[in-house]
């Protein structure tokens, strides 16, 4: 049985256009059925373009899928949307890293949706050297929402690469009981899951999901002078760090009403 891809979609300067055209072939074949939540502000052109390839697309505002806002409400809204098609199971990744995958590590993408159906709930990570590719503001801000997440639920995992493995009765439970609007749908999920208890879990570490965002930027990696130039310039902006503190702080905070009960 495959299962649906599931996605949130903010891209309003078009810039994921020619890889959406890439890998949409290979996405249609690897999935059952591909659902995206895409907010009122992304390119229309690929709007149409998905819709002309049978994917099931769903507009909402923009201020609910940027992430920082309500980002959890968007994701919800995607997998609402992929019930309601009929999936049985999904694999929900926001669609730039799906992309991305989908691209350059294709075998690992087809691997790890075969994989999710072993469990009603999978959280793809990132192995050390996928996790190592992204920037510092990213590596040291989401080391502490995943250190966090070890000590509430005991597992060692990295929660925060935003790709999931879920099964109906897992999207059913979440779409009823786990409320969160926010990022920090990346924690609240699984310990929502592990409150309820009865479910099961896997976890699978990645290639795939190494750092994706300079797919879209190639005009400015090259001005930097290339990517590991362009990403110390990412890292060299305050600006960037309060964002992914203001995240890690969201994310931290929807995680201790599971401190005690969400244990396993």
């Amino acid at each position: 049985m495959q299962p649906w891809l599931v996605a949130t979609f903010h891209d309003p300067d078009g810039r994921l256009y020619a890889q959406i055209t890439r890998s949409l072939p290979f996405l249609r074949q690897a999935f059952a059925g591909i659902a995206v939540r895409a907010t009122d502000a992304a390119d229309a052109r690929a709007v149409e373009m998905l819709r002309a390839n049978a994917v099931r697309v769903r507009i909402g505002d923009t201020g609910e899928s940027v992430a920082g806002a309500k980002i959890g409400r968007a994701r919800r809204e995607a997998l609402a949307l992929a019930v309601d098609s009929g999936a049985e199971m999904a694999l929900y990744s926001d669609f730039d890293r799906a992309l991305h995958w989908a691209e350059f590590f294709p075998e690992e993408m087809l691997r790890a949706a075969a994989f999710l159906a072993n469990h009603d709930f999978t959280i793809f990570g990132r192995t050390p050297r996928a996790f190592a590719t992204h920037p510092r503001i990213q590596v040291d801000t989401e080391a502490i929402i995943n250190r966090v997440f070890t000590t509430v639920s005991g597992q060692p995992w990295d929660i925060t690469a935003g790709a999931r493995g879920v099964r109906l009765r897992a999207a059913k439970s979440i779409l009823a009981g786990c409320d969160d609007e926010f990022i920090s749908t990346d924690a609240t999920w699984p310990l929502h899951l592990m409150a309820q208890g009865g479910f099961s879990f896997g976890y699978l570490e990645t290639e795939g999901m190494e750092f994706e965002t300079a797919d879209r930027y190639p005009d400015q990696v090259a001005a930097a002078g290339g990517e590991t130039q362009w990403i110390a310039q990412l890292d060299a902006d305050p600006r960037l760090w309060l964002g992914r503190l203001d995240a890690a702080r969201v994310e931290v905070a929807a995680m201790l009403p599971y401190a005690k009960n969400g244990r396993r």
